[in-house]
């Protein structure tokens, strides 16, 4: 049998600063001047790590989406959230809530109370993932996936859990309208791991923590290697210190993206239709 064609990295990506929200800075890779997406996946927001104090209360307050998915992997820490669709949920560490916004959905994200009542430190990834147009105005919905549903795919030097896709022959519990791929990967400061991704697949290896290589190419934390399309494996290997990374992947959508603020939809009349519904009240609503 043949070995896995390896996929080239087209580039390497810093994240940038970027404030999603009063008080809230976050490190970004993309979307970005280098980077506009990487089809499906629209945005990538690196949170934290932030040190909370005993009482230090805070989070987002309600809010719209309309026409893609949220992804919130939480590191460290744990927050609240709760939806007009009725989803709520304990985002703990290493837990992921996967939110589909689709036609509209108002949420709201807190930091837990066991985090204001004693401290701590608050750290976590949100993505987003858009919705083919056929897609963008179903009903919304909520995935809450705690870190004992994601199963893990353990090495000598190496832990991979498994979100969404498969990994080894493991598949992971996220349900999502196209075909994708969402690793957390966890390496000892030597040990390393081979990755097969679906051919024709975007995909794209983000730092966390540590010097990886992805390829035998050096990404520091907070970067991003940007993988050639062609191909169907990655290795990645600690740089002489642990390293967590994410990985990501997915069928390319191939329409257009026209994006305003929290909403994500094909064309520009959609964006105000959006908009206008929100204010009418027509994506629900939420109580603080």
């Amino acid at each position: 049998m043949n070995e896995p064609a390896p996929r080239p990295v087209r580039a390497v990506v810093a994240s940038r600063k970027a404030q999603p929200a009063p008080g809230l800075v976050v490190d970004r890779p993309f979307p970005g001047p280098e980077v506009d997406f990487v089809d499906p996946w629209l945005m990538l927001d690196h949170f934290g790590p932030e040190r909370i104090a005993p009482g230090e209360a805070g989070g987002l307050n309600p809010h719209p989406h309309r026409g893609f998915e949220t992804v919130t992997l939480m590191l460290e820490g744990a927050m609240e959230h709760r939806d007009s669709s009725g989803g709520r949920g304990l985002i703990e560490p290493g837990g992921v809530q996967w939110m589909t916004a689709a036609s509209g959905i108002v949420h709201a994200e807190y930091r837990a109370p066991a985090l204001v009542r004693e401290g701590g430190t608050l750290q976590g990834v949100q993505l987003w993932l858009n919705l083919p147009r056929t897609r963008k105005m179903d009903p919304p919905g909520y995935q809450d996936l705690p870190a004992a549903r994601i199963p893990v795919v353990e090495s000598p030097a190496a832990r991979v859990r498994v979100v969404a896709g498969e990994h080894a022959g493991v598949h992971g519990p996220a349900r999502s309208f196209t075909p994708v791929t969402l690793l957390h990967v966890l390496l000892d400061a030597r040990g390393g791991v081979a990755v097969r991704l679906p051919e024709g697949h975007n995909a794209l290896v983000y730092s966390v923590e540590g010097i990886a290589e992805v390829q035998s190419i050096p990404v520091p934390a907070r970067s991003m290697a940007l993988l050639d399309r062609a191909g169907e494996a990655v290795t990645l290997v600690a740089a002489g210190q642990a390293a967590q990374l994410l990985v990501l992947a997915g069928a390319p959508i191939g329409e257009p993206v026209v994006s305003w603020g929290p909403f994500v939809m094909n064309t520009r009349e959609e964006i105000l239709q959006a908009r206008d519904d929100y204010l009418a009240g027509r994506l629900g609503s939420l109580d603080t």
